[in-house]
C-alpha cells in the first residue's frame, strides 16, 4: 500500500530539494501517494493564504507531511513562521523535534519540546508605539508538555548508548526550569539503566563546540531547542545538511531539511539537497520503511564525495541505491 504523503515544496530553493529527495525515495523502492500543497510566502504574497482550516483537516488524514523551505524576503516576519509552521505544529500536536547530529568524533540528537515555551504565543503589548512601550513574552510549561517530550528522551535512549541530558537555565528561570527539572527526574526514575546529566544551556553551547561527544540525547525546550540545534548543526557540517522530524508518534507528522528558502540561489543548481533527502529518510522510518531509510542513509553517508548541481547530487544518491 502507498504511503499518503502531503508535499509542501515552498519557496526558494524548497521545491528544488523537495524533488531530489522524492527522486531518492523513489529509488529505495517505496512508493509514495503523494498530494501537493501551494503554501508558503509565495502563495500569501499571491492571495493572502497561509494556511486555512479546511487544508490542516486534510492533513489529519495523511501519514505525513515533506516541506521543503518557506519564506520570502516579502513577506513580513512572522506570518508565514507563526501562520504557516508553528500553526502546523500547534494543530497536528506535533509535540517532538527530532534533530540527529552526526560526523566525525560525535553522533548525538536533540529532543526539542515543539509545541509549548515561548512559542505559544503568550504576551503583549502595553502603549505601543510610544516611548513607555512595554512588550512581554511568556513562556507557557506544562507537567503533560514536558513529560511526553522528557519521555521521548528517554525510550530514545534505551536504543542508543542509555544516556540523556537536560538541557536548561534552572539557574535563572526558576519556574519553567524547575518544573522541567523536576518532571525529568521523576521521569529518570523508571529508566534505572539510563544515566542523566544537566547543563545549563550556555555551558552546552561551549560543550557543543569543544566536547560534542560527550552527548547522547539531549531533551530541552522550544527556545534553548531552537538554537541549540542550529549551533548542532554548525558542527556537523553545516545547516544545509541537517534533516529534522516534527513528529506525534503514531499520527501525521511532518519533515523538512533545517536550511531555509535561500533566494539568492534559487535555479543556480547550487542548492545541497542532503538535508533533504536525509529529512525524507527520517520519514521513511516514520512509515516503517527502516531498511530503506538506512539504505538512503548510507548512500549519502559514502567515503566518495557528493558533488555537482541540486539534480546532479540527488541523481548520484539514488544511483548508489540501485547500485546496492
Amino acid at each position: 500500500m502507498a504511503h499518503r504523503v502531503g508535499v509542501i515544496g515552498g519557496d526558494g530553493i524548497g521545491p528544488e530539494v523537495v524533488a531530489e529527495g522524492l527522486k531518492v525515495i523513489a529509488a529505495s523502492g517505496v512508493h509514495l501517494d503523494t498530494t501537493e500543497y501551494d503554501l508558503g510566502g509565495a502563495r500569501y504574497l499571491r492571495d493572502g493564504t497561509v494556511l486555512d482550516d479546511a487544508t490542516v483537516e486534510e492533513w489529519r488524514h495523511l501519514d505525513a507531511l515533506y516541506l521543503g523551505a518557506v519564506g520570502t524576503p516579502d513577506v513580513p516576519p512572522g506570518i508565514i513562521e507563526r501562520g504557516l509552521l508553528l500553526k502546523m505544529r500547534f494543530e497536528l500536536d506535533l509535540y517532538i523535534n527530532l534533530r540527529p547530529f552526526i560526523a566525525p568524533g560525535h553522533d548525538f540528537v536533540v529532543i526539542r519540546e515543539n509545541t509549548e515555551g515561548a512559542y505559544a504565543g503568550e504576551g503583549g503589548f502595553l502603549r505601543r508605539g510610544t516611548a513607555e512601550e512595554i512588550a512581554t513574552q511568556g513562556s507557557v510549561n506544562t507537567r503533560h508538555g514536558t513529560e511526553r517530550a522528557v519521555r521521548y528522551a528517554f525510550d530514545l535512549a534505551v536504543a542508543r548508548r542509555q544516556h540523556v541530558t537536560l538541557v536548561h537555565k534552572t539557574n535563572v528561570l526558576t519556574f519553567s526550569g524547575d518544573l522541567w527539572y523536576r518532571t525529568f527526574q521523576l521521569v529518570a526514575a523508571e529508566y534505572p539503566e539510563v544515566e542523566t546529566a544537566y547543563n545549563h544551556v550556555d555551558a552546552a553551547c561551549i560543550y557543543f563546540v569543544e566536547d560534542p561527544a560527550r552527548y547522547d540525547v539531549i531533551v530541552t525546550d522550544n527556545l534553548f531547542g531552537d538554537i541549540l540545534t542550529d549551533l548542532g548543526g554548525a558542527v556537523s557540517g553545516g545547516i544545509g545538511l541537517a534533516p529534522t522530524a516534527n513528529l506525534h508518534p503514531g499520527r501525521v507528522s511532518m519533515f523538512e531539511p533545517v536550511h531555509g528558502s535561500a533566494p539568492d540561489i534559487v535555479g543556480t543548481g547550487r542548492a545541497n539537497p542532503v538535508a533533504a533527502v536525509l529529512s525524507g529518510a527520517m520519514m521513511l522510518d516514520h512509515l516503517g520503511e527502516g531498511e530503506a531509510a538506512e539504505r538512503i542513509r548510507k548512500a549519502c553517508d559514502r567515503p566518495e564525495p557528493l558533488t555537482g548541481t541540486t539534480s546532479e547530487i540527488g541523481d548520484a544518491i539514488a544511483a548508489r541505491l540501485e547500485a546496492g
